[in-house]
């Protein structure tokens, strides 16, 4: 399950509440190499430059970050790339691009 945040903002001289989402907005698996960040950096930049990808970077609340994860069972990597994004933005991403999965 994705953490969620409250934090406060003006808008149009009032104080509104805003319900931020950390979530998990892409995935992908690389097998054992050497240098698995190395590796990675191609899927990174293509998913940075897709649509989800562009629509993620104009509207995260903080930029956003990816982890890596030894899958001890394939022997391969699992990246994820975790984002911040507002309850709005993160209904129209999941309209738009479908659930990727929560942290």
């Amino acid at each position: 399950m994705g953490t969620v945040r409250w934090q406060v903002i003006k808008k149009d001289g009032r104080e509104v509440v805003e319900e931020i989402h950390k979530v998990v907005v892409h995935r992908f698996r690389l097998s054992d190499v050497d240098d698995p960040d190395l590796y990675a950096a191609e899927p990174i930049y293509k998913w940075e430059k897709s649509e989800p990808g562009q629509f993620v970077m104009k509207h995260a609340i903080d930029k956003p970050v990816w982890h890596r994860n030894i899958d001890h069972v394939t022997y391969s990597y699992q990246y994820v790339i975790v984002a911040e994004l507002e309850i709005k933005k993160l209904s129209e991403f999941y309209l738009r691009f479908g659930q990727v999965g929560k942290i």
